[in-house]
């Protein structure tokens, strides 16, 4: 599957797109992509193979004009055993982005996520998407509430991505944000491509 819109295009990765990748990795800029750290072209090599196993929910975020990757939106559907989901037909979704700080505030990372969001809804049956972000990080907050996302609650001491200097887990507060599919407004200028 590949998602176009007016700047971008969301692709599945591939071995070559390491170059990139370790660019932006090489430093998480938020403590929750910490793990992900790479260290080496053959790590983020490794990195992009495990990233191309998943083509319908890991996509590399890439500008239109120029193909480089800068930065990259994912999912894994999730059971919902309260509701109509299963393991057949997974309908709750919680989408993660992570954009090269040096192509932030550019407002390519709300562009990517509606893109993908909306294919979520339209493409893979979602009935709901949520989102986590730190307390602290307050441009995620607002592309959550620019995305139509209501603000659902705050989990305090959520989870542990770092450790503090003496060794032990910094807690995060997390909040969680919200869109039912009968809530999202459809993006139009985005349009998705079989591969």
């Amino acid at each position: 599957m590949i998602i176009e819109t007016p700047r971008l295009i969301l692709r599945p990765f591939q071995e070559s797109d390491a170059g990139d990748l370790l660019e932006y990795l090489a430093e998480p800029a938020v403590s929750c992509f910490a793990s992900m750290k790479l260290n080496s072209v053959d790590e983020a090599k490794e990195a992009s193979r495990e990233r191309a196993r998943n083509p319908e929910y890991y996509f590399a975020i890439t500008l239109k004009d120029s193909g480089k990757v800068i930065g990259e939106i994912f999912t894994c559907p999730e059971d919902n055993e309260a509701g109509t989901g299963s393991a057949e037909h997974p309908d709750t979704f919680s989408p993660c982005w992570m954009l090269n700080t040096a192509y932030q505030k550019q407002n390519y990372a709300f562009e990517a996520a509606r893109a993908f969001i909306d294919y979520l809804f339209r493409k893979k049956g979602a009935r709901r998407i949520y989102a986590y972000t730190e307390d602290s990080n307050l441009p995620g907050q607002h592309l959550c509430e620019r995305l139509g996302m209501r603000k659902e609650g705050l989990f305090v001491e959520f989870v542990s991505f770092i450790r503090n200097p003496d060794g032990t887990p910094r807690y995060e507060n997390t909040y969680q944000y919200a869109v039912l599919r009968k809530e999202w407004h459809c993006s139009p200028e985005s349009s998705y491509t079989d591969v």
